[in-house]
């Protein structure tokens, strides 16, 4: 039913309302601050790494393979418009990286990055999982609208499952900003209110990405791949170390190779 519903909205109109789930996660992971104050530095290290492997997975499942695929047959070698888009993704995220005042999670306040700024703490770390679902919203909006311009390799089942892996790796960045708010001596309504924002600006950039795609349908090469490389970028500069940063490596490891595995599973099992 829910499925029938989505298919008949317009493309635009899927890719937000996949992206308002994706959002719905994570202030499903903010809630956790209704329930308890603390949470075990273990399980969340290792809820970190199984966003990185998600978020992993889904570059080269959902975006780079499809790139790949759609530039064969071109006038450029295929891999060109996808290490083009891949590297091009990673500069703008950099750039935006460099600017943007935040704060990465478990970092003390002196080590906030971008412009300097009086900001709060909550701001900032809130401007930090703001930046990580930039591209995870672009890359729901491109998946909706490459099905929307008929690309062959694009399948709505695909982009469903696209969203349902970023909704997963979703939850634990709503803990992991909402929990330690609430830590701190913050109120449960604002940590909440603060864990659940961060996830506002995916719809907005899944309606940007569906709209390009669709009115400028040879980029779409380019666009997967951008995602893609912005959504590495992330994991890399942030998802990574921070699950890390903890000392519980392994446990952060294996649960990078089960989000991965599961992101791939979702992705060929339903794309």
């Amino acid at each position: 039913m829910i499925i029938e519903m989505l298919q008949s909205l317009p493309p635009i109109g899927q890719a937000i309302a996949a992206t308002l789930f994706t959002w719905g996660v994570t202030a499903l992971g903010a809630a956790a601050v209704f329930t308890t104050r603390e949470i075990s530095p273990k399980l969340l290290d290792s809820m970190l790494g199984f966003a990185g492997g998600v978020m992993i997975a889904a570059s080269f499942w959902s975006l780079l393979a499809p790139a790949i695929e759609h530039a064969e047959g071109g006038l450029l070698p295929a891999w060109v418009p996808a290490c083009t888009g891949f590297l091009a993704g990673g500069i703008v995220l950099r750039l935006i990286d460099k600017v943007l005042p935040h704060l990465h999670i478990g970092f003390p306040r002196r080590e906030a990055e971008g412009i300097r700024t009086g900001w709060q703490r909550a701001v900032l770390l809130v401007m930090a999982i703001t930046l990580h679902n930039i591209p995870e919203g672009l890359a729901i909006g491109i998946a909706f609208g490459a099905v929307a311009a008929g690309i062959p390799s694009a399948t709505f089942a695909g982009a469903i499952a696209l969203a349902l892996g970023i909704g997963l790796q979703n939850f634990p960045e709503g803990v992991a900003v909402a929990v330690p708010l609430r830590r701190e001596g913050m109120s449960r309504i604002k940590s909440f209110w603060y864990g659940q924002l961060s996830g506002a600006v995916e719809p907005i950039a899944a309606a940007v990405g569906a709209l390009a795609v669709i009115s400028m349908r040879p980029l779409l090469p380019y666009a997967l791949s951008f995602a893609a490389g912005a959504m590495i970028f992330v994991v890399v500069e942030e998802v990574i170390p921070e699950s890390q940063r903890g000392g519980h490596t392994d446990l952060a490891t294996m649960g990078a190779m089960l989000g991965f595995a599961t992101m791939m599973l979702l992705d060929v099992a339903l794309g």
